[in-house]
């Protein structure tokens, strides 16, 4: 009932449950996963099939915020645990055994003398990248997909050469070893002072070691493999996304790690002619309201479909507009009537839509010994502050530069793909460039709304470099400013760049450097903002 009134769940269907545990799911190479199975007491053989396959566990959350809910509201519900988790056999090895695999459970499934016939796949972050993995090799019984806060090719942008992820690395590996024991999530947590630490260890190779006390295979395998690697041949999913005919309703937020690639996922699926639906809204990866918007989307999307009906009308795409506190229906991303405006970079920090005019460039010190700290924005773990968050220490550092606009004399909205030009030199030829939007309110509170972070090889020789920035949704409001941040880091969030072009895994040494950015008629630095003047 608690869960009801929190989540504004339509009322049960029944309540009477029976959970058969440990059923065992054949795979081909003779591997025998676990799973259990929530349904009525009573006609629960009549009802659709919803199948959620995951690594962290068939209890907890999953369980009780998901599975339950689900099976109370028109669903049977098969939770699986994946290869080499929770009592399923073989080795965990992320990402590589999910296609075969599911393919396989979903055969199982069908062939089951409960299943009815229907089958709906459902389920965020890793249980999304379960269903992008087969998405193209699914049988005719399979109704409906709601992959949530996930992407086809997960977690491969964080191993980037120029990018690197590292909190979201080390901490996931980190939470995927405790699910060894049990409460691993409360482990987790509880061991956050040691993980913080195990983030400043060099060389990373040995962090793994720092925060258990033994090498992680998870942990060294995504240090030791890039995102391009033959190492992950067969994981990304992302071409085959095209293909997948089945109905798709994707769920996204904001302030969510994998919202980029998500949305890569969205526009093949309309460019191939299929029609997906799209919701986004200003969550990040562990808001409880992620949990609210997969229930809403599996009952109302899914579930139709499993009955054979067409879902509750509404706009392909539907997003929240940070900063007017609203929805938006849109009819595709990105939207139509959004034309980039290119803000300029200039002298005594600020920002315009006027070029620049002749002058000398700013100058930091970036330490990777006193790295330039992540402060909210798009993270990974629980226990983490993501999000819109105050800015102000963040701007007062030596090592972050600000250019700010004049007042707004009129609300300003952007929705789409936001991206920077910044002309750049550095004293070391290996380097970052950190670019942060931010809303200035009346009151002078600076807090962020999307960034992105590149890193630069040859950047002692001056370049122009090009950032990507999370998409976003956002009004600002008459009377605010429009303020841009450039830094050289976001530590932990990305690693720090040691200056010396030394392999993330072996690296050891650290070297400061002197940082310019230039904004003159020559060198034009810009922020590329997608708005429309209302």
């Amino acid at each position: 009932m608690l869960l009801q009134r929190m989540h504004g769940l339509p009322a049960p269907e029944s309540r009477n449950l029976t959970v058969e545990r440990d059923l065992e799911v054949p795979m081909r190479d003779g591997t025998v996963l676990l799973a259990d199975r929530w349904a009525p007491r009573v006609g629960g053989e009549h009802l659709p099939t919803a199948l959620m396959r995951s690594p962290y566990g068939r209890g907890g959350p999953f369980a009780w915020h998901l599975a339950r809910p689900l099976a109370e509201r028109g669903f049977q519900v098969v939770l699986l645990s994946t290869r080499g988790t929770s009592g399923s056999g073989g080795e965990f090895t992320p990402l590589r055994h999910e296609r075969l695999d599911g393919i396989d459970t979903v055969d199982w499934v069908c062939k089951q003398p409960w299943f009815d016939g229907s089958l709906v796949l459902c389920g965020p972050s890793y249980l999304g990248y379960t269903q992008w993995a087969m998405a193209d090799e699914l049988p005719a019984q399979v109704k409906a997909m709601i992959p949530a806060m996930t992407e086809s090719a997960l977690g491969l942008a964080f191993l980037r050469k120029d990018a690197f992820a590292l909190e979201s690395v080390l901490g996931w590996g980190l939470l995927i070893e405790a699910q060894r024991r049990r409460w691993a999530t409360a482990r987790f947590l509880l061991g956050a002072r040691r993980r913080r630490r195990a983030e400043a260890v060099l060389p990373l190779s040995e962090a793994d070691t720092a925060a258990l006390g033994y090498q992680c295979a998870v942990i060294q395998n995504f240090i030791t493999h890039d995102t391009h690697s033959p190492f992950w041949s067969g994981t990304d999913a992302s071409d085959r996304v095209p293909d997948v005919s089945v109905p798709v309703s994707l769920v996204g937020g904001w302030h969510d790690v994998f919202l980029p690639g998500q949305l890569r996922d969205y526009t093949r699926l309309q460019a191939a002619g299929r029609h997906p639906r799209l919701t986004i809204g200003p969550w990040s990866h562990n808001s409880g309201s992620v949990v609210k918007a997969v229930l809403d989307e599996t009952l109302e999307f899914g579930l139709a479909h499993a009955r054979g009906a067409a879902p509750a009308d509404r706009a392909p795409v539907r997003v929240f507009v940070m900063g007017a506190q609203q929805w938006r229906d849109l009819p595709s991303w990105p939207p139509p009537g959004y034309a980039p405006q290119h803000f300029h970079l200039h002298p005594a920090g600020r920002l315009a839509l006027d070029p620049p005019p002749d002058s000398a460039p700013d100058s930091y010190r970036y330490d990777p010994a006193d790295p330039t700290p992540a402060v909210g924005g798009l993270r990974l773990l629980p226990g983490v502050k993501a999000g819109r968050v105050d800015n102000a220490a963040l701007e007062a550092r030596p090592d972050v530069l600000t250019y700010t606009s004049d007042v707004l004399t009129a609300d300003v909205e952007m929705i789409g793909e936001v991206g920077a030009d910044i002309w750049f030199r550095s004293s070391v030829p290996h380097a970052d460039v950190f670019v942060r939007v931010c809303d200035v309110d009346t009151s002078g509170r600076s807090t962020n709304i999307c960034d992105g972070l590149s890193g630069v090889a040859h950047a002692d020789e001056l370049s122009r470099v090009t950032v990507t920035l999370s998409p976003t949704a956002y009004l600002f409001r008459s009377g605010h400013r429009i303020r841009v941040q450039v830094s050289s880091g976001a530590f932990p969030q990305y690693n720090r760049n040691p200056g010396t072009g030394e392999h993330r895994q072996t690296a050891t040494q650290l070297r400061a450097a002197t940082q310019q950015v230039f904004h003159d008629p020559h060198h034009v630095s810009t922020v590329s903002l997608p708005i429309r003047t209302r």
